[in-house]
């Protein structure tokens, strides 16, 4: 099996990708942390889409257009707040919903966050185990999108990521520096 998920340090509204993942809430608003960015960069086109979609449940994901973003598109992906009830459940549906969209989409490279870590404060060793063991399953059962890669916001996100990239198995994990 080829290299299908690697790392990177960055800015993932800069990515080279086709598609962006967004820590979502379910109402679809774009408000701080990677949200904010996608708006920030992205423009108004995104939240207008947003506003018309309306809804998304916790675990689910929905595409939109990427505006002025590099990527084609923005998929919303909504994971739980760590302390939900079954979070880690919830956690893991979000990322397979947000990768399913994009082979829904013709995605062949997506860029994920690391989902609910931020203000959702879900801890980011155990989202980092939840993230990557989701997306190998995903990987294991579906040939798209060629490319599945983790955009983290620093160096610790990072480090977790790899430890669970060399934990969970050979063949598909790489290690990229930076963005």
């Amino acid at each position: 099996m080829t290299d299908r998920i690697s790392l990177v340090v960055g800015d993932i509204t800069a990515l080279d990708v086709e598609a962006v993942v967004n820590a979502a809430n379910s109402a679809l608003q774009l408000g701080s942390g990677v949200a904010g960015a996608i708006r920030a960069r992205g423009g108004p086109s995104i939240q207008r889409e947003c506003d018309a979609i309306g809804h998304c449940p916790v675990g689910d994901a929905v595409a939109t257009g990427a505006g002025d973003l590099p990527a084609r598109w923005v998929i919303h992906a909504v994971g739980p707040h760590g302390t939900d009830n079954d979070a880690e459940a919830l956690l893991g549906s979000a990322c397979r919903a947000a990768l399913g969209r994009a082979r829904e989409i013709g995605a062949h490279s997506v860029a994920v966050p690391a989902l609910s870590t931020g203000v959702f404060g879900f801890p980011m060793e155990r989202a980092a185990a939840i993230l990557v063991d989701a997306a190998r399953s995903f990987a294991a059962e579906h040939p798209e999108p060629e490319r599945i890669l983790f955009c983290l916001r620093d160096r610790e996100a990072h480090d977790a990521f790899a430890r669970e990239l060399g934990r969970t198995g050979k063949g598909i994990g790489r290690r990229d520096r930076r963005a």
